[in-house]
């Protein structure tokens, strides 16, 4: 018997010897680089080269116990190795994924693995709550209860579960960048150099094409790096890290996010140790209880939250377009095309996302969710893009938080309010709107905000429907208060798809 890893389940708790998965300590091993996964889409080239970097460097460490194939299909792999061998395999991370190892008759699927909640536990949770408007808040609050993390008993340790509100500062006037130690970042070796010319040679032979830039990888690849990562995190960032959580600053990107979203994804760190660790760093005082608790909420809140939504929901989610918003993505955001962009909050987004596959939160979902969001594009569209250009972005990540959070196309299952704003909100939370050549007051005219406009002529277009709901009223009811409301409808038509 043979145990398949799939390359995002690349950390030592996808090989612990269980019961329910039929693994064992000393089973054969099987890992596949499937060459029509990047052919299927059009990827961020810094995305495919931490994947197939990240498998490598596994299967070096793995040695003789694994059989590592190259191959076009997963399923000609399979063919090709195990034959009619019987195989095991942990619950794969997509839809698709799951529907072919279902599809194969000698592979027998294992419950999941990586997160901190079985999906069964959360489907009693979820169904106990109505099945519908799942609100994160309660789910985050029953985790903390169930692991014990940052409680006092049945209390939350502080007397508080949420600290939101204390971590959205804006980010510090005159200066460039957080006061802060700068994140880790890992050494390429030969492997890295192995893949990057294998991804230059598929490109020049026309086999594969992707979006962005190759930079040095900054993302972990292996288990070490990723350790060291989250030690780094914890040791000097995590205690400034909750404040401005939500801050943006043009020239410094990562202000004091952890970075280990990617390697979270890949399977090499296990949510539980991160959360462990932070925890433990504010009880020893290293760490203030509102920088802690934002990022355990990320970890064993949100990423849990989105992860059981995703197969909850069910595979029909992913077309939700209540909105109907049916609008195609143009060509320059399509290429990551920067440099045609003349908004500043949306250049200097675009191209982070163009030279390294990454932004945190804010810009994702404020910055580029709300273009698409206010523009009307198709919503299957945006959450495939996001997919393709993020490093960490995977099939179950980005169809809750594209579908759901950032374009509201479900309706409101899973957030109370579409999450769009105009330029003031960008202008409060960054730097980036003082050089621009746009005015974030401004909603008419050559200075007219791109965001500003955009966002009343989304109200305008929805009016019918946001008008019902209790955290939108009272913006819709500001039309009304407009004087340019017929001009703004006119300079929206006359804009289209052209980079603002």
């Amino acid at each position: 018997m043979t145990h398949w890893l799939f390359g995002d389940q690349l950390g030592p708790h996808f090989l612990r010897p269980s019961r329910d998965s039929g693994l064992t300590r000393d089973e054969p091993l099987l890992m596949v680089e499937a060459r029509s996964v990047f052919r299927r889409r059009r990827f961020h080239r810094a995305k495919a080269h931490l994947v197939l970097s990240a498998m490598r460097h596994r299967a070096a460490e793995l040695g003789d116990r694994v059989t590592y194939v190259r191959a076009d299909t997963y399923r000609e792999a399979l063919e090709r190795v195990a034959g009619g061998d019987r195989v095991t395999v942990h619950h794969p991370t997509s839809y698709a994924a799951v529907k072919l190892v279902r599809s194969l008759p000698q592979v027998t699927v294992g419950p999941a693995r990586g997160f901190l909640v079985p999906m069964d536990d959360f489907a009693a949770w979820a169904d106990g709550h109505g099945g519908d408007r799942l609100r994160q808040e309660d789910f985050y609050r029953w985790v903390r209860r169930r692991h014990d993390v940052l409680m006092d008993g049945d209390a939350p340790v502080g007397g508080r579960w949420n600290y939101d509100h204390d971590n959205r500062e804006p980010p510090p006037r005159e200066t460039p960048a957080l006061p802060v130690a700068a994140p880790y970042r890992p050494r390429e070796d030969d492997i890295d150099e192995e893949v990057r010319h294998d991804l230059d040679r598929w490109e020049r032979d026309g086999d594969v094409s992707f979006v962005g830039r190759d930079g040095p990888r900054f993302c972990p690849a292996t288990r070490a790096e990723a350790r060291r990562a989250l030690r780094r995190f914890i040791d000097h960032r995590l205690a400034t890290f909750g404040p401005y959580e939500d801050a943006m600053l043009a020239a410094d990107p990562v202000l004091s996010h952890s970075l280990l979203s990617a390697a979270l994804n890949l399977g090499l760190l296990d949510p539980a140790e991160c959360v462990e660790q932070a925890e433990a760093a504010w009880r020893a005082g290293r760490a203030p209880l509102n920088s802690v608790e934002g990022f355990v909420r990320q970890v064993a809140g949100w990423r849990e939250y989105v992860w059981q939504l995703y197969w909850y929901f069910g595979e029909e989610y992913r077309h939700s377009n209540v909105l109907r918003h049916t609008a195609p993505l143009p060509d320059w955001w399509n290429d990551l095309d920067a440099d045609d962009v003349r908004a500043r909050c949306l250049k200097t987004v675009l191209a982070q996302v163009r030279d390294s596959g990454w932004t945190h939160h804010i810009p994702r979902l404020m910055i580029l969710g709300s273009y698409a969001l206010q523009h009307g594009w198709d919503p299957a569209a945006v959450t495939d893009w996001f997919h393709r250009c993020f490093v960490d972005g995977y099939d179950w990540v980005m169809v809750p938080n594209v579908v759901g959070m950032s374009q509201y196309a479900d309706g409101g299952r899973m957030t109370t309010k579409p999450y769009t704003s105009g330029g003031a909100y960008v202008n409060r939370m960054s730097d980036l709107c003082g050089p621009c050549v746009y005015r974030p007051g401004d909603r008419t005219g050559a200075h007219a905000c791109p965001y500003t406009a955009a966002y009343w002529s989304f109200l305008d277009r929805h009016r019918a429907r946001l008008e019902h709901n209790h955290r939108t009223v009272r913006a819709v009811r500001g039309l009304d208060r407009l004087p340019d409301l017929a001009e703004i409808r006119r300079q929206e038509r006359a804009r289209g798809d052209a980079p603002p």
